[in-house]
């Protein structure tokens, strides 16, 4: 049984975002980059000696500590949400666990295979949706992802390493409880990553035709997986405040489930009702 949808786009979401930082600039925000957040609290001496402090209570610190004045904190950290929450007081669950996902890509003289997007029926016991065929905008086809454990928060490469997102993974009780229920499939999964020829029989269920000489490693992404001490995938919205006197003034998304692009500007009026709902604005 297949679904039929002629009319699914597809967009170059590097653009969209670039576009909504255009509105944000506009309206009169301001985006810092670079800006490592290690602390989040209430200001302490400013609240009490200046005008400013009364009006923006909040103080966020930087890693260079430079330092921010505001009212109230909107978090969405992906790969750090947890981390960032954690700073403001917050439970550290759920925990990000990073799962990196590899992409094949067409050769050039071979995209006249896929004329349009070609979707699995997803795994239920998953929020992964497998293998499928990703026509883009400039023309190329992007076949994948899988699915493996990432040893780096931000490894988008095969070989990307750091100790501390790695030992943060492995010692946490959610990951190997969720490891033990689906072993089979995590291995398969490791295989699949390893080689190519194992990849492309996937890829033929849906188009026979396909070869392993029609194919090239192409590009990876990384998704913040938000995973509970039960080793549960946690597959909903997630919200989160901080404790004590900050946490009526902070909101965290915690986790935002895929499609998250696709539904962005839903999404986005999800949250600003339940910040207006929070902060009683």
């Amino acid at each position: 049984m297949a679904l039929d949808s002629p009319y699914t786009g597809i967009v170059n979401y590097k653009q969209v975002a670039q576009s909504y930082a255009e509105d944000f600039q506009e309206a009169g925000g301001t985006i810092l980059t670079d800006f490592e957040v290690t602390n989040m609290e209430m200001a302490k001496e400013s609240s009490s000696e200046s005008e400013d402090g009364l009006k923006y209570p909040v103080l966020v610190r930087n890693s260079k500590g430079e330092e921010i004045y505001c009212r109230h904190i909107v978090t969405c950290a992906g790969l750090y949400s947890d981390r960032l929450s954690e700073i403001s007081g917050c439970s550290p669950e759920p925990r990000i666990v990073p799962f990196r996902g590899d992409y094949l890509v067409l050769k050039p003289e071979k995209c006249y295979m896929v004329k349009g997007n070609i979707y699995p029926v997803p795994n239920p016991r998953f929020p992964f949706l497998g293998f499928h065929f990703t026509p883009r905008m400039d023309g190329s086809v992007w076949l994948g992802p899988n699915a493996v454990l990432a040893f780096k928060r931000e490894g988008y490469k095969l070989f990307d390493f750091s100790t501390g997102d790695f030992l943060d993974a492995v010692t946490y009780s959610g990951l190997w409880k969720l490891v033990l229920r689906n072993l089979s499939y995590g291995l398969s999964e490791m295989y699949r990553a390893c080689f190519l020829s194992a990849q492309v029989k996937q890829l033929q269920k849906f188009i026979p035709e396909v070869t392993i000489n029609d194919v090239l490693r192409g590009p990876s992404g990384v998704r913040a997986q938000a995973l509970d001490s039960d080793g549960n995938l946690v597959d909903d919205f997630v919200f989160d405040g901080g404790s004590g006197d900050i946490g009526s003034r902070i909101l965290h998304v915690r986790n935002a489930p895929s499609p998250a692009a696709t539904s962005s500007l839903a999404i986005a009026k999800m949250i600003a009702d339940e910040v207006k709902r929070r902060f009683e604005l």
